[in-house]
């Protein structure tokens, strides 16, 4: 779960909303990874052979990877480990103590691909897929392309025709959302929360009315001015989870309203790695708090009703009427345009 934001659009870096596919758009269709009839089963943690466990050929394969927790390694992922002819991966150093605690020694040839040099890899692997290689894609955490770097090669791979397919396991997006007692019918990925304040406020007005439960990763330094945020953004009564050090002996689960949540940060800073949980708005919630677009004339004035009642300069009159009416994407109107528009008022 690397903060890895540089990469936009990545979200465990692809931060993809959870929900349905429109209809509109067909997914476009790539080719089937073959599976070897000679693929060599590998052997279980007791040294019994495990029958059925192929590896594609000439294909990428993405793998999930512990996100704390070395038990929950597939069996999948150790014959990927094992059999792969390249493994790529985020950092190397972490892949191979990775495969020391699963007793697992990686054949392939081993290289680097993190978020500075993926666009330059992804060819160079890519032609390795065309003549037949299995290439793996590891990340440090999690499934590679979530937060993570892969989503060139993944995109690069599908240009090209090649096959992709994933080995799926471990994400600390569906581990916090299952533990949170939220609704997860429908759920959106928001990613990490942006570090900047004047960004954080804006993703998070623009989700106020936001119906499907939201995940989003914090970093520990960053949780106590996060949750001020979210109380400013959602209220103090929105339910949440935050969940820290997921799979991992301290694991925990903080459950509660923002409030709540948001006091026992102040008594008790959490410590490592942050998933927090949200509630989506009710839709009563929606119905009294959709906001009303106001053209620039209309705010101008707003602004001068506000400065002829209150005695305030117009300049600053214009300020608390665009900060009291924010745009849907959570923005605000454009300063200059309403000031010009007052100067057309009669």
């Amino acid at each position: 779960m690397t903060d890895t934001r540089a990469v936009a659009g990545s979200g465990e870096s692809g931060a993809d909303a959870v929900g349905p596919v429109p209809s509109a758009v067909a997914p476009a269709s790539s080719p089937s990874p073959s599976l070897a009839p000679d693929a060599t089963p590998i052997q279980d943690h007791d040294g019994s052979v495990t029958d059925g466990i192929t590896i594609p050929h000439g294909c990428v394969v993405l793998a999930a990877t512990p996100i704390g927790n070395t038990g929950d390694a597939s069996l999948r992922l150790i014959a990927l480990l094992q059999q792969a002819d390249i493994v790529a991966a985020e950092d190397t150093r972490r892949l191979y103590d990775l495969a020391r605690r699963l007793g697992v020694h990686v054949n392939g040839r081993v290289v680097a691909n993190h978020d500075h040099n993926e666009r330059q890899k992804a060819d160079s692997l890519l032609d390795e897929v065309e003549g037949g290689a299995t290439v793996l894609l590891v990340s440090d955490a999690g499934m590679p392309t979530i937060n993570d770097p892969g989503l060139a090669i993944v995109r690069r791979a599908i240009e090209r025709g090649l096959p992709v397919t994933c080995a799926p396991g471990p994400s600390a997006v569906l581990d916090a959302l299952a533990l949170a007692g939220l609704p997860t019918d429908r759920f959106c990925y928001e990613g990490f929360v942006p570090r900047k304040t004047s960004d954080r406020e804006q993703r998070l007005r623009s989700l106020h009315n936001e119906m499907r439960t939201m995940v989003f990763y914090e970093a520990p330094h960053r949780i106590s001015e996060t949750m001020d945020a979210l109380l400013a953004a959602f209220g103090p009564d929105r339910q949440m989870a935050l969940c820290r050090e997921l799979t991992k002996d301290y694991e925990q689960v903080r459950r509660g309203s923002i409030e709540q949540v948001r006091q026992s940060v102040v008594d008790d800073p959490p410590r490592g790695e942050i998933v927090l949980v949200i509630a989506g708005a009710s839709a009563e919630e929606v119905n009294e708090t959709s906001p009303v677009v106001l053209t620039d004339e209309q705010l101008a004035r707003l602004a001068q009703e506000r400065a002829d009642a209150e005695g305030i300069r117009m300049k600053d009159a214009i300020a608390e009427v665009i900060k009291e009416h924010p745009l849907p994407d959570g923005s605000f109107p454009n300063r200059k345009k309403v000031y010009q528009a007052s100067l057309t008022l009669k």
